[in-house]
């Protein structure tokens, strides 16, 4: 498909590792011009756009979700006030062509060009990069459609050359360890409480956790949780009064790691920084629907599986959205100096979105 080649090269050119404006004009600007879609755009910046069944009598809305904001660019990937995009290989290079404005691209023309069985939304939101800032301020505003295809990275996870259905996903919990002590000369170490030790006595807890796995829909998912970083004393010859560890933890769905064991330990407190909730889809019909139409667009044999990565489904899964994961890009492609999108994989998605709308 030119048109979806074409519509991906536009939409990875605009910057919007800073500033989405642009990348937002543009869709929205295209939603506007192609479709006869309800088109509009929060105070934020998130673009949504609705149409109804085409029989107009549907008791259910599908929602096709992604986000056109993207992490900063390396050098080579950026050229003046444009990201440099190029083609070679069947597959088409440049920031944010897998994560995620090529899904993005299928995304559109797959709301413009089905004639939907149910209530058909497009959505993208801004900031995901930031923690989901765009689709909670949506959820906030209202967004809650029936169920969503959120097209973030399926391809190549239960084999090569496929386009899975992600089921499931980890969430990450970032927190903070603070050990404190009382300060003292190091020739006397007696005369004060090394905030060090009592850190590393929090890490013993940390190491020891029991790490929850969970399973959805017959698919096994683990968490993981482990110590990242640590800071802590100020001089060579001082007894340090304090010292933070950070943790990474990656939950799973209704289950934690006990991290609050820490504070146990006397002097210890425990600070959560960010909590991104993970997903789970809570209707298996929902869930096989959207692997029969993964099915029909690929030669491949597509699966059900689980994603590590966090995900702005896990927003609206926790919002009462049933959800799956959809798209185009592979596992190691989002984020790199050489990030990539196979031609073929975005007009598979493209398929796979199309014909479930016009089949939910």
């Amino acid at each position: 498909m030119d048109e979806l080649v074409e519509l991906t090269r536009d939409l990875v050119s605009i910057p919007s590792h800073e500033d989405e404006t642009a990348a937002g004009d543009f869709i929205e600007e295209w939603l506007r011009s192609e479709t006869d879609a309800d088109v509009t755009r929060d105070d934020i910046g998130n673009v949504i756009a609705r149409k109804p069944a085409t029989d107009g009598d549907s008791d259910t809305s599908l929602a096709l979700v992604g986000h056109h904001d993207v992490v900063p660019p390396d050098d080579s990937q950026a050229d003046g006030e444009e990201y440099v995009v190029e083609e070679r290989d069947g597959r088409l290079y440049g920031r944010g062509a897998a994560d995620m404005k090529g899904a993005v691209a299928a995304s559109m023309l797959a709301f413009r060009d089905a004639d939907p069985s149910c209530d058909l939304v497009f959505a993208s939101f801004v900031a995901e990069e930031l923690g989901g800032d765009g689709a909670r301020h949506a959820i906030e505003g209202g967004f809650s459609p029936d169920c969503a295809i959120v097209a973030e990275g399926s391809t190549n996870y239960s084999g090569p050359d496929v386009t899975d259905v992600v089921v499931a996903h980890r969430g990450r919990r970032a927190s903070t360890v603070t050990a404190h002590g009382t300060a003292a000369h190091a020739s006397e170490p007696e005369a004060g409480v090394n905030a060090i030790y009592r850190a590393s006595d929090a890490v013993d807890v940390v190491r020891d956790c029991d790490v929850p796995t969970v399973s959805v829909l017959g698919n096994d998912l683990s968490g993981s949780v482990v110590a990242t970083e640590i800071h802590g004393g100020s001089a060579w010859n001082v007894i340090p009064d304090t010292c933070e560890i950070t943790i990474d933890e990656r939950t799973v769905p209704g289950e934690r790691a006990d991290l609050d064991a820490v504070e146990d330990i006397e002097g210890v407190e425990w600070t959560v920084e960010q909590d991104l909730p993970p997903m789970e889809c809570d209707d298996p019909d929902f869930a096989d629907a959207v692997l029969a139409a993964a099915r029909d667009a690929q030669d491949g044999d597509p699966e059900q599986v689980t994603k590590p990565h966090a995900t702005d489904a896990g927003w609206l899964a926790q919002a009462g959205v049933t959800c799956v994961v959809c798209g185009a890009s592979e596992p190691g492609e989002a984020h790199t100096k050489d990030e990539s999108v196979g031609i073929g994989v975005l007009e598979r998605c493209y398929r796979i979105y199309r014909t479930t709308a016009e089949r939910l």
